[in-house]
């Protein structure tokens, strides 16, 4: 029904998407829906999905095909994001480890950590997560206290990390920590850091109000020696690294949240064709249907914009405002839009073996985390008035000399 109004989505229609976009619905039919009731019993997915995904070639498409990967552009990515997020599928944390680890790796990372990880994170052998958030430290990563200190021939590294996407299972985890040597703060870098190493260890995965099948735990690190080729990229510009790849990462959670308010509109408008109240079904009232008319319209303008922004990407051309833009405007439509297709489930919405319950539990945080819509708001701001800021700090700069 839907689908007769839909517009059609010029970045997924070549013959390649097309085929991507078939083997990916395949692989949550087959590999994905069958088992997610269970982990979210466990509070983790299997390590067999994610070989079956590197085996399916599912996960970090546009790492290059000299590691392993399919060379692609993001647009394939965004559509397995898409798919995935449209089913309502939260468990399997495909799209940190393919769009967020994998990239540094292959943007910042020397040429034996790409030959070594690279391949490894393609076949789903490997299992990555990333750790910037801290117990007192969320969006303003600067204020991090994770320690990296320079012992001469190896860094040692002391902290914890929390709120960890697959933190509990990974084998590798990018870290962020703030560089000492000889009593100097040199600034914040990144390391690799392997799920093996003496004194690192791993929390109990959370018991969330949603997600409950994607494991999320806290890093712990106490004394943690790494070799001086762990080291990312260069020592102090790692939180130059960082601003540089969260647009990608605000990028992903607007898809997933377009994706997800996909599904759970398609969900709703057959949910109210089936479901009767005084003797004729639900969507035949009219505030239904000035409801569902009004989300699916706020969708619809959320995709076409979406899509230019992956265009922007593919061109190097997506700035740190716009992908702001993406992410807290389209966390907030897929909340509200949830909101409203549970109420029009009535009690039925509320329980856990509807789409539309799990939905409303599982997406509510994604206005949260990547950075909270309050702190998108503030770097859009901040490029509305780029100009007057730089004004200040001259003015600052001029006053302290």
């Amino acid at each position: 029904m839907f689908s007769n109004i839909k517009i059609k989505r010029e970045i997924y229609s070549s013959e390649e998407h097309l085929m991507l976009q078939k083997m990916c619905q395949q692989f949550i039919e087959k590999e994905i829906t069958p088992y997610h009731a269970e982990w979210e019993e466990q509070g983790q997915v299997s390590r067999e999905v994610w070989t079956k995904a590197g085996e399916a070639g599912l996960l970090c498409l546009d790492v290059p095909s000299e590691y392993g990967g399919a060379g692609l552009d993001f647009s394939f990515c965004a559509l397995i994001t898409d798919e995935i997020s449209k089913a309502g599928y939260t468990g399997p944390g495909f799209f940190l480890h393919s769009d967020i680890v994998a990239p540094y790796i292959v943007d910042f990372g020397n040429e034996a950590q790409k030959q070594y990880w690279l391949p490894k994170m393609v076949s789903g052998e490997a299992i990555t997560a990333i750790g910037m958030t801290e117990p007192s430290c969320g969006s303003d990563l600067q204020a991090l206290k994770t320690t990296a200190t320079d012992m001469g021939d190896y860094y040692e590294i002391n902290g914890q990390k929390t709120f960890i996407t697959n933190g509990y299972m990974s084998d590798m985890a990018i870290i962020a920590a703030r560089t000492y040597k000889d009593g100097k703060d040199f600034g914040i870098s990144l390391f690799i850091v392997e799920s093996t190493r003496e004194g690192y260890t791993k929390g109990k995965p959370f018991k969330k109000v949603g997600m409950k099948a994607q494991d999320t735990c806290e890093l712990f690190f106490d004394n943690v020696q790494i070799p001086k080729e762990n080291l990312l990229g260069e020592v102090g510009k790692g939180f130059i690294y960082m601003m540089q790849k969260l647009s990608r990462e605000r990028l992903s959670v607007a898809l997933m949240s377009c994706g997800g308010a996909e599904g759970a509109l398609e969900n709703t408008i057959e949910y109210v064709s089936s479901r009767t109240a005084f003797k004729q079904p639900i969507a035949t009232f009219q505030n239904t249907q000035f409801k569902l008319a009004d989300l699916a319209t706020k969708l619809q303008i959320h995709q076409t914009f979406l899509d230019r922004c992956v265009e922007l990407y593919n061109k190097g051309e997506l700035s740190a405002e716009t992908a702001s833009m993406a992410k807290a405007s389209c966390t907030d439509m897929h909340f509200n839009l949830v909101d409203e297709c549970l109420q029009l489930h009535g009690g039925y919405g509320y329980m856990w073996e509807y789409f539309i319950g799990r939905a409303y539990a599982d997406n509510r945080v994604a206005r949260i985390y990547a950075g909270t819509n309050e702190i998108m708001k503030l770097l859009i701001a901040r490029g509305l008035f780029r100009e007057l800021y730089e004004q200040q700090k001259r003015k600052k700069a001029a006053a302290t000399a």
